[in-house]
């Protein structure tokens, strides 16, 4: 199985989980593995993505869900999940070929890294928040190296 290392660093993450999904469901035989998905960017103004996300992760109750992520790696991944269709078997399997990490795991250092096209925040002035933003916000604790 050919595994192909994306780095998320500076890449709008409705662009990058798009992109993802439609290779997951076309290319049966790739593996994709997410790396610095802590520095992934959402692009919009930061008071009103700070409350859509604490909307999402308020939403469901201990007992009974929707369960939103806190951490980085986790939003990146549900995001995708959000654009496969899971609930089928080609969706699940096609979700499970997919691994995101925060930061650069030992493995993958050495490894020669992609970008994906039309995904850069070249574009974007000042009208961003990185994941890892977010997350501190909903209350994830990034722990140092």
């Amino acid at each position: 199985m050919e595994r192909e290392i994306i780095d998320g660093e500076g890449l709008i993450l409705g662009r990058l989980a798009s992109s993802v999904a439609k290779r997951l469901l076309n290319e049966k035989d790739t593996e994709i593995v997410i790396v610095n998905a802590e520095r992934v960017v959402i692009s919009g103004s930061k008071e009103r993505i700070f409350k859509d996300y604490k909307e999402k992760k308020d939403r469901g109750s201990r007992e009974k869900g929707p369960f939103y992520p806190k951490m980085p790696d986790r939003i990146v991944k549900r995001t995708i999940r959000g654009m496969l269709p899971y609930k089928q078997a080609k969706g699940r399997e096609a979700l499970s070929r997919v691994n995101v990490y925060l930061g650069i795991p030992d493995e993958y250092e050495t490894m020669v890294q992609k970008k994906v096209e039309n995904a850069g925040a070249e574009r974007l002035s000042r009208k961003y928040v990185t994941i890892g933003e977010v997350s501190e916000k909903l209350g994830w604790v990034a722990k140092q190296r």
